[in-house]
């Protein structure tokens, strides 16, 4: 499975009108193109950040759809007279142990690792990190996005909601200590957003 994960900035008292535009307009053209698994949009209001992922099939129905998508992502930023920025990801793992409901609290991670040691960087995710994620109180799932040739790392973990969230930072520090002591990653950045939906089907 493949993703594309898309980031509009804009002044924060106009990021709501792109909201509603990714919602009620894009998300209906997106999620029609062959090959799309569904679509999550994840928000920090305050900042003025949205950060919407479409899930794919493969890389192929992911390219083929660019243009058609390219148009709802130049009509989100128009709407907003916000930036756009675009990458691609493979899907390296995927966990779910409760709904990811609008309200949920997510923790975005991006890190730097040897391309050449991605399945160990992912194997460490499944086997270490989300087992200790798992025991702590709000824990919804994970995301871990790669790119291979680059080793650029994107790790999203999912909370019931903003509390749990806030909660939960100390463990998800020692758990960044350790995945750095075990892999040799880089953190590179550390941000919090607040989901608005979420209508992925893991392929």
């Amino acid at each position: 499975m493949h993703l594309r994960l898309t980031m509009l900035t804009a002044d924060p008292l106009r990021l709501a009108e792109g909201l509603t535009f990714i919602e009620e307009e894009a998300r209906p053209l997106v999620e029609g193109e062959p090959g799309n698994l569904g679509l999550s949009l994840k928000a920090d209001k305050e900042l003025g950040v949205a950060l919407v992922e479409s899930y794919w099939v493969s890389a192929d129905a992911m390219r083929e759809s660019d243009h058609n998508v390219r148009s709802t992502r130049e009509q989100a930023s128009h709407r907003i007279d916000g930036t756009v920025t675009v990458e691609s990801f493979q899907v390296a793992s995927v966990t779910r142990i409760a709904p990811w409901n609008a309200g949920a609290g997510v923790r975005l991670t991006r890190a730097d690792a040897d391309a050449g040691r991605l399945e160990q960087v992912v194997a460490a995710h499944e086997d270490t990190a989300v087992p200790w994620l798992t025991e702590t109180q709000g824990f919804c799932g994970a995301l871990l996005l790669a790119q291979g040739r680059t080793g650029h790392l994107v790790e999203e973990t999912m909370w019931v909601d903003g509390e749990a969230l806030a909660e939960s930072r100390s463990a998800a520090a020692a758990m960044r200590v350790d995945a750095v002591k075990a892999t040799d990653e880089v953190v590179r950045a550390l941000a919090e957003y607040t989901l608005i939906f979420d209508s992925a089907r893991p392929a």
